[in-house]
Order: structure tokens, then sequence, then C-alpha cells
């Protein structure tokens, strides 16, 4: 294992990324140092960067939490990593709260979430716990073509709403609607169809829409061409159309924004679930009532829980989650320019930011 590092951190809100280099020290009991294949840039990222979203770590901080590498050295009680390729946990749980024991571990208030809580993956290396680590069956990564810096975004963009996908419980011969199909919603489409439901994918970028019905949208919807109550007789229709249930929708809001939310909680039906994904510091004005009247419910999703990452790592690595169409690779010094074309909606794709390109 090499003595240094380096790492490209945040110093004040919209200021340049800037490089430096650190010392590696060992691992202590129970954490590992991993080489960073590969992280990804998430639209939380954007929010601590550009917006001056909280974060409790104090600044210089480095961002990433979409990370994916290889276990280079181990501390006292986790040997049996040394060498294994992994993806890191998004929220890394203490495992022994009460909220842990409890089946609640994304919102642990201990947790670890890198980029937030301790230094992230924008960087060489990075030294973390090694619970929750998720191993990487790299003969199956290498079948279905992916590098392991391709699944780097796994660790949120894939989990997170395959977590919200679980807690919604959608099953076969479900509606599932999500509203915006970007770096989380497009997963969304393809997690929800790949658990049997028909899909519904609402967004304003016409081109996204028609990519998503090659990958599991039985229905999109142009946002700026149909809205409010004709965007709900529009799908009314589809499911009429198709046979399916008018009843109990399970709606998905992925795009972090206040008409996105608006959007979302407009279409919910009789015994419908709402399930908040996106993050947006807006507000919105809203009638709870109809929670009430519809016996709906609104749900929630922060991370995902470690335990359930292996069973979404395998849906792309079977291929049930096209994964490449929708990443592209930068070299991680690149970062700066990577970041404003992100925010400036320059990107096609959600990039990933790998150290050794």
């Amino acid at each position: 294992m090499s003595t240094t590092a380096y790492r490209w951190s945040m110093t004040a809100v919209g200021e340049p990324m800037v490089k430096s280099v650190f010392e590696l020290l060992p691992p202590g009991a129970n954490e590992v140092v991993v080489e960073i294949a590969g992280c990804g840039v998430c639209h939380t990222d954007l929010g601590y960067y550009y917006d001056g979203v909280r974060l409790n770590h104090e600044l210089p901080l480095t961002l990433g939490h979409e990370i994916s590498g290889r276990v280079v050295a181990t501390g006292d009680g986790a040997e049996t990593w040394q060498g294994k390729a992994v993806l890191i946990p998004a929220v890394m749980p203490c495992g022994v709260c009460e909220l842990c024991r409890s089946g609640h571990g994304t919102i642990c208030r201990q947790q670890q979430m890198p980029g937030n809580d301790i230094q992230g993956g924008f960087a060489s290396h990075i030294l973390v716990p090694v619970r929750g680590l998720c191993p990487v069956d790299e003969h199956k990564l290498k079948a279905a073509n992916l590098s392991l810096a391709d699944i780097s975004v796994v660790a949120d963009a894939v989990t997170t709403p395959y977590q919200a996908a679980v807690q919604a419980e959608v099953q076969p011969g479900d509606l599932a609607i999500v509203v915006g199909i970007g770096g989380v919603g497009g997963h969304a489409v393809q997690i929800a169809h790949a658990m049997g439901a028909t899909v519904v994918a609402i967004d304003v970028d016409q081109a996204k829409l028609d990519n998503m019905k090659n990958y599991g949208a039985g229905l999109t919807i142009n946002a700026r061409e149909v809205q409010g109550r004709d965007m709900k007789k529009v799908i009314t229709a589809f499911v009429k159309e198709k046979g399916l249930t008018q009843f109990c929708w399970k709606i998905f809001e992925c795009s972090g924004t206040a008409i996105g939310q608006e959007t979302a909680y407009g279409l919910m039906t009789y015994g419908a679930t709402l399930s908040v994904v996106g993050f947006t510091m807006d507000k919105i004005e809203l009638r709870l009532s109809n929670l009430m009247a519809f016996h709906a419910r609104a749900l929630g999703n922060w991370g995902c829980l470690t335990e359930l990452y292996p069973a979404a790592l395998d849906l792309v690595l079977d291929g049930k989650i096209a994964l490449a169409p929708f990443i592209e690779k930068h070299p991680l010094d690149d970062i700066n320019q990577v970041f404003a074309a992100a925010h400036e909606h320059k990107l096609t794709r959600r990039a990933i930011l790998a150290p050794n390109l």
C-alpha cells in the first residue's frame, strides 16, 4: 500500500475544488482502506457544492458518496476483505443503536456518509468501516461487460430507488409512476419494471422519455405538454386500455424539484403510495387531507439499507438493469469542469470520476 494519496476538496460554496495530498494511515480495528475505482456525481453533491445544503463535516471536505473500489489495507477484524472489490454504501450505519436494531439503519444517528460525515470518494483512497461493505462478484462483473468503476453509481443511483421500490412493495400487476427520470429516476423505471410493474415515466426531457421506452417505460409523458388533471386523465386512460388497476398506484418522485413534488402529489389515487426519493430545498403547498381522503401513504426514502445492496447489485450484474447506456466516465482531475457541466445540465448521462483515467 502506498503511503500517500490525494483528494479533491470543497473549500467554500461554489469555489473551485482543490487537489491535495494526504498521508494514508493504517486502518484501525474493523476498518479498511479502499483504493477508489470510481465515484459518481450525484444531484446531492451539486446541492452541497452550489446551493449550500448543510454538511455534517466542516470544510474543507471531499464530496462523493457513490464509490466502488478495491480493499488495499485492513485493520483488525477485517482481514478477510483484503484485495476484494467492493461497493461502499452511501450511508453506513453503526449497526448497534436502537434505530439500526429496529430496521431503520439509513437514519442511524451515528451513520457515516462519505462526502457528508466523513471524507468522500472524489479521491484516490478512502478509509471506511468494514460493516456493510458490499462485495462485488468480479466474474459476474466481467460477464456483464462492466468495469469496477462503472458500478460505482449502484451505491446510490440504483440502491436508493431499489429501497424505495421495496418499501412501496412494488409487485407484478402494479402501476408504478416515476416523476423525473434522471440519474435516479431512470433506474427507478428499470427497477419497477424488473419487479413486474407497468411503468409510467414523466419528465420534461423528450429525448430521455424516448430512450426510456427501451428500458421499461410502458407510457411516457412530457410534463411540458401534459399537466395537472390532464396528466391524470392520460394515465387513467392508459390504465383502462391495459386492463390495469385504477387504485393503489405506486408513485415515485425522483426529480428533486418543487414542480415534480406537486405533480407526484397530484397523481395520488385511492390506496396510493407516494415515495419521495429526490431532494430539494424548495417548499410546496399541499393539502394533507388528500392522504386521508384517499387512504394513501407518503414515504420518505434516505439512502438504502446495507443489507439490500447485494440484491440491487445483482439486478445490474444479471442484466435486469442496464447501466452502461446511462453513465460516462471522466478523469477525477477534471472534477471542476464535470461539476460545472452537471450543474448546467450539459451532461446526458451520470458522470463517474475515476482516479486512474
